[in-house]
């Protein structure tokens, strides 16, 4: 019963990363909030989330998983309730980045947890259900908050896609309370100040301006903050190997890059999720803003694809273990594949493109995510000591945020760069044409990238293999 515990943290981290999409017009409408504070709405969950994912994973194998996950998916809740009470736009802002920080608390113990307590044999199928999870609570996003929304539960509008993560917080620290096992340090535990802190304002220095430079205009700041960004994170890394030499506890265990499938899968995580993390977003315009579609309609266009995705991505382990990083490769092709299709329609349509013609575009990109995810997360922290599994936890999740949050500022700002003061069907398809051109860039890369991984030996599948299970062994 402990993987289904742990994961739900994973769930609601990603759920609410893509929750706000389909809630965008309502906060706009109630709160009177400007598109400033919309994109800090999104984008400040994902810099804090992101910035604060490598300390969230180092305080993990310091104080234990148990502690920093029970500490996190309570602060988390409480952010979550924050939200749904917020009154205005700042403090919305204010809580949105106070619940991506508890977030970046509580996810990495969710890798640390599977890498330090299930044995080997079990570790794949662990891993397998959570690239589900991470696949499912991102469209479920769009799914359930189309429903929420729709139902306008207790007459409560936006306010209920924050505040349904009450409940479930609760209910999920009661089982982790009861469930999850306890790691103990040998020795007295050491931070890294400096460490932290250069990796939190190198990443703010970068994402910042990334989310807000196209709303502003680029100015003079955006393009400077970008610039200061590489050396202060220069830096930090130089500090590290520094510390590292002198015996220090550096926040960046730079040694874990030693190991090949963790310093080569991590640029595929940075191509894959740039491009995942964008194609929905952009889909999700595209067929509210461009398609005139409600929430909820936006949302059940997206369920295919996500059926499909859970559906690959538990076949997908299994698979794995018969014909290795192959399936990985596969996953891509179809992947790319269905952004090609969606491309040719987009050019022969325009504007008069419907949601039935993305339905199958949308659901090859599902069949192929399902493949390549979760098979790509196990790949690359299968050799990793579990005594480090909260840095790698971290290191890993950080790369996904940031690369999601930079492929929505880039790719966003080109569809938003294709629309005008009174976008058309027309310029909304011409548009999410302009941003899938780049989606495919970014697939073929990650499917390129591939062959950097190392190679594991096949093994025959068995001949009767049980369905995944949600019971941790």
């Amino acid at each position: 019963m402990m993987l289904p515990v742990i994961l739900s943290a994973t769930f609601m981290a990603m759920f609410d990363f893509f929750v706000v999409n389909v809630a965008a017009p309502s906060l706009e409408q109630d709160l009177n909030a400007g598109q400033a504070a919309l994109e800090l709405v999104v984008g400040g969950y994902a810099f804090t989330y992101a910035g604060g994912m490598v300390t969230g994973g180092r305080l993990g194998d310091l104080f234990g998983y148990r502690r920093l996950f029970l500490t996190g998916m309570a602060a988390f809740t409480v952010a979550s309730l924050l939200c749904g009470l917020a009154r205005s736009p700042g403090e919305l802002v204010a809580a949105r980045l106070l619940q991506g920080l508890t977030g970046a608390a509580m996810v990495p113990q969710v890798l640390a947890l599977i890498t330090a307590t299930f044995p080997a044999g079990e570790r794949a199928r662990a891993m397998s259900w959570f690239g589900v999870t991470t696949g499912v609570g991102s469209i479920a996003g769009q799914v359930l908050g189309g429903l929420l929304l729709e139902a306008n539960v207790l007459g409560l509008g936006w306010r209920v896609i924050f505040l349904v993560n009450v409940p479930v917080g609760v209910v999920a620290l009661a089982f982790a309370l009861r469930l999850l096992p306890h790691h103990r340090a040998s020795r007295r535990p050491r931070l890294d100040p400096l460490g932290a802190l250069g990796v939190s304002a190198g990443l703010a220095l970068l994402l910042v301006p990334l989310i807000l430079g196209r709303e502003e205009g680029w100015p003079a700041w955006t393009w400077l903050s970008m610039a200061v960004s590489m050396p202060l994170l220069a830096a930090t890394l130089a500090w590290e190997l520094r510390l590292t030499r002198r015996g220090g506890e550096p926040l960046l265990d730079l040694t874990l890059f030693r190991n090949r499938a963790f310093a080569a899968g991590l640029p595929v995580n940075v191509a894959f999720m740039s491009f995942f993390a964008s194609f929905m977003f952009v889909l999700t315009l595209l067929l509210q803003g461009g398609l005139g579609l409600s929430p909820l309609e936006a949302g059940l266009t997206f369920m295919p694809m996500g059926v499909l995705f859970s559906v690959t991505s538990l076949l997908g382990r299994s698979l794995a273990a018969r014909y290795g990083l192959r399936v990985m490769t596969v996953g891509g092709s179809i992947t790319a594949l269905g952004i090609l299709v969606l491309i040719v329609e987009l050019q022969a349509l325009g504007g008069a493109i419907t949601p039935a013609w993305l339905l199958a575009p949308m659901a090859l990109v599902g069949l192929g995510n399902g493949l390549m995810l979760p098979t790509l997360i196990g790949a690359v922290l299968a050799g990793i000591d579990p005594r480090h599994g909260g840095a790698a936890a971290g290191v890993l999740t950080t790369t996904q945020q940031f690369a999601s949050a930079a492929g929505v500022a880039v790719l966003g700002a080109v569809f938003f760069g294709g629309l005008g003061d009174h976008p058309s069907r027309e310029d909304f398809a011409a548009a999410a044409e302009a941003v899938a051109f780049l989606a495919l860039a970014l697939v073929l890369t990650a499917t390129a990238l591939i062959l950097l991984l190392p190679r594991p030996a096949a093994r025959p599948a068995p001949a009767v293999e049980p369905e995944p299970s949600l019971e941790a062994a």
